[in-house]
């Protein structure tokens, strides 16, 4: 019994799995797949996020900052001190130099501080530079939505490809199935006489000629899954098991202009943030505000003070002959020393530094202008050459539509008048390979009207796959 159920608890999880590694993959886990493993939009994505850092940076431009440092050392100075005049005529004159003396401090020193600042104001130039990041991220992610544009375009190529490869096969098996019957029937008319070897082998060069294109087809096959196995990851197994069909692509005229491309959205949003570059580069003749605080600490061990003369004057009527300074302190500890306060920097003359950063701000909004004029001169001429192509290409469909038609009743008759012994076999396979090309280049003008519609949708920034698949 335990046995039994463990085969059913493995059943149940494997067979699910299973069945979903056998399903053969729609277009949106095509597109899903490709979307996560495309190499330039994970590059876009991730320099975006310097972006992003930057504006972490501004945001915490105003929190206090807390620095500290230390110092350990030998410390041996000496002051020369010069006793100035004091003239206190007619009760004291004592001559300027008459005290001279110098005082050595010697010993070990250990000074610690911590300083701590913070910006209370920036002239303004944080607020602007902040606004201009922003509207530098939004730019960088308009410019996404043309990367995820052009993946769902190269993935609808491949997988339109792959629809034409299948079409591809599936008119040559069209071939192969009529050039059987031809050959049976060619055999037979060999055998009665009514056609020659040669026109016989003729058929058999046409089949042979057949047999090349089916392996033609299967190298492009492959060629294909390799490629949509790269966009995608999914393994070709998967990929083998798909089957598409190609048909037209049906859009009514853009609802929009080209003013919701891509590149115009987010050259207009450069622009913005040039605008606030400007105005922050402007701020340079604004005082900036910081609040500064600082506590120190200052020691001195194993010191030895002393000088080189007396500091107690001598007294000869009473035989003292004065005295020296000669301190050793165990340790003189300074602790705690603080200061704190606001502190201001007002650049009145910074050389025109700050003119020059403001006219390249100009020039750097100046530059983008002029992109939006061109992009936009150039992006009219696609959009008119996209429905233009675009239309072209749907009409090529009717018409292809009926030269396939024509060929189809042109192999009829040929095959009529051929086995009645009315045609040469070189009529029949005249028929068939007008019928094959023409068929060929019906799915071919299906293939290039879609690729022309993809086109015509990006012009205005309204590609759907929802209208494709």
């Amino acid at each position: 019994m335990k046995n039994k159920f463990l085969i059913f608890t493995f059943s149940f999880f494997a067979f699910p799995a299973f069945s979903w590694a056998q399903s053969a993959p729609d277009f949106k886990e095509l597109l899903d797949s490709a979307m996560v493993r495309d190499s330039e939009l994970k590059m876009q994505m991730t320099q975006n996020k310097l972006t992003e850092l930057d504006g972490h940076k501004l945001k915490d431009i105003f929190l206090p900052t807390l620095e500290v440092s230390g110092q350990v050392g030998y410390l041996n100075a000496t002051a020369r001190l010069t006793s100035p005049e004091i003239n206190l005529a007619p009760f004291i004159n004592i001559p300027e130099g008459s005290f001279n003396n110098n005082l050595n401090v010697s010993g070990f020193s250990g000074i610690a501080k911590a300083d701590a600042k913070m910006l209370l104001y920036s002239g303004g130039k944080v607020k602007y530079l902040k606004k201009a990041n922003e509207e530098k991220k939004i730019s960088e992610d308009i410019l996404l939505e043309k990367t995820k544009d052009d993946v769902v375009a190269n993935i609808s190529k491949a997988y339109d490809q792959l629809a034409l490869i299948h079409q591809s096969k599936k008119v040559l098996d069209e071939s192969k199935k009529r050039l059987d019957i031809n050959r049976k029937t060619a055999d037979k008319a060999l055998g009665y006489g009514l056609i020659t070897p040669y026109d016989h082998k003729k058929i058999e060069l046409a089949q042979a000629t057949l047999n090349a294109k089916m392996v033609e087809y299967e190298g492009k096959k492959e060629l294909l899954l390799t490629q949509l196995y790269i966009l995608t990851g999914i393994n070709k197994e998967r990929l083998r098991m798909i089957d598409p069909v190609l048909s037209p692509v049906e859009l009514l005229r853009s609802e929009k202009g080209i003013e919701e491309r891509a590149e115009v959205r987010a050259l207009e949003h450069g622009i913005t943030a040039a605008d606030y570059k400007i105005k922050a580069e402007r701020t340079w003749m604004i005082p900036k505000v910081q609040l500064m605080a600082s506590a120190y600490y200052i020691g001195l061990y194993g010191s030895r003070i002393k000088t080189s003369e007396n500091v107690i004057p001598a007294v000869p009527a009473l035989g003292y002959e004065g005295a020296k300074l000669d301190w050793r302190p165990t340790n003189i500890n300074i602790l705690p020393l603080l200061t704190a306060g606001v502190g201001f920097k007002w650049e009145i003359f910074d050389g025109k530094e700050g003119k020059h950063a403001e006219e390249t701000a100009k020039v750097g909004k100046e530059v983008l202008q002029n992109k939006k004029e061109d992009a936009l001169k150039k992006l009219t001429l696609n959009l008119a050459n996209n429905q233009t192509n675009y239309d072209i290409a749907t009409a090529q469909i009717a018409l292809k539509a009926k030269e396939k038609e024509l060929a189809k009743n042109a192999l009829f008759q040929a095959e009529k008048e051929f086995r009645y012994g009315m045609s040469k076999s070189s009529q029949l396979i005249d028929a068939e390979n007008d019928l094959e090309v023409a068929e060929l280049e019906y799915q071919n003008t299906l293939f290039n009207q879609r690729r022309a519609g993809i086109e015509l949708m990006r012009s205005t920034q309204e590609l759907d796959i929802a209208k494709l698949y």
